[in-house]
C-alpha cells in the first residue's frame, strides 16, 4: 500500500481551505463583537463587511474542489448565524443604532426556527437548499447592520449634523426591510415543512 493509497480523500479532511475560511469568518465576527462596545464603529463595519462578503467563498471552494465535509456543513451555517444574530444583538444595545431589541429577537428567532426546520426536512429526505428569499434576506440584513454602524460612527463624531436625520432614516428603513424579509423567508420554510408533513401523512 502506497502513501497515496492511505491519503484521505478531500471530502474526509476536516482541516481544509473551506473550513479555514469559515474559521476566519468566525474570528472576524468575534472582532466585530469586541469593536462595537468599544465604540469603534468604522472598524466594526469594515470587519463585518469582510466577514459577510466572504460568505460565498467557503461553499464555492468546497464544491469546486470536492472538499465538502460534515464539519463544514454544520460550521458554515452556524458562523453565518453568529455573524448576523450577534451583530444585531450588539447593535440593539447601542443607543441610536436604529436597531430595536425586538428586531434582534425576531432575527435570532427566525434563524433558530430555520435550523430546526432544516434538520427536520433533511432527516425526511427533503431539499433545504438556500433559496432566493433567503439570499435577499441575508443581503438586507447586512445592509441594515452596516447602515446602523455608519449612523453610530457619524453621530459619534458630529452631534446633530446636517445628514444625521437622513442617515438615521436610512438605517431605520433598512432595518425594517431586513426584519420583513427575515419574517417572509421564515414563513416560506414553515410552509415547506408543513407541506412535507402533509405529503407524508397522505402516503402513510
Amino acid at each position: 500500500m502506497t502513501a497515496a493509497d492511505t491519503k484521505p480523500t478531500a471530502s474526509t479532511k476536516v482541516v481544509n481551505v473551506p473550513n479555514a475560511i469559515t474559521l476566519a469568518r468566525f474570528l472576524l465576527s468575534i472582532a466585530v463583537f469586541v469593536l462595537l462596545p468599544l465604540g469603534q464603529y468604522v472598524a466594526a463595519a469594515i470587519v463585518f463587511i469582510i466577514a459577510a462578503a466572504t460568505d460565498w467563498m467557503d461553499g464555492y471552494w468546497a464544491r469546486k474542489y470536492n472538499e465538502v465535509t460534515q464539519v463544514g456543513r454544520v460550521f458554515d451555517p452556524f458562523v453565518d448565524k453568529i455573524i448576523i444574530c450577534g451583530t444585531f444583538i450588539f447593535l440593539a444595545a447601542e443607543p441610536g443604532s436604529q436597531i430595536a431589541a425586538w428586531m434582534a429577537v425576531v432575527i435570532a428567532g427566525r434563524e433558530m426556527l430555520v435550523t430546526v426546520l432544516r434538520s427536520f426536512i433533511e432527516q425526511h429526505g427533503g431539499d433545504f437548499s438556500a433559496n432566493m428569499p433567503g439570499k435577499i434576506k441575508m443581503v438586507l440584513q447586512c445592509v441594515a447592520a452596516v447602515a446602523s454602524m455608519v449612523v453610530l460612527a457619524y453621530v459619534q463624531k458630529t452631534t446633530a449634523g446636517p445628514y444625521t436625520l437622513a442617515l438615521e432614516w436610512t438605517a431605520l428603513v433598512s432595518a425594517w426591510l431586513a426584519v420583513a424579509s427575515t419574517v417572509h423567508s421564515g414563513v416560506i420554510y414553515i410552509f415547506a415543512a408543513a407541506k412535507m408533513i402533509r405529503d407524508q401523512s397522505t402516503t402513510t
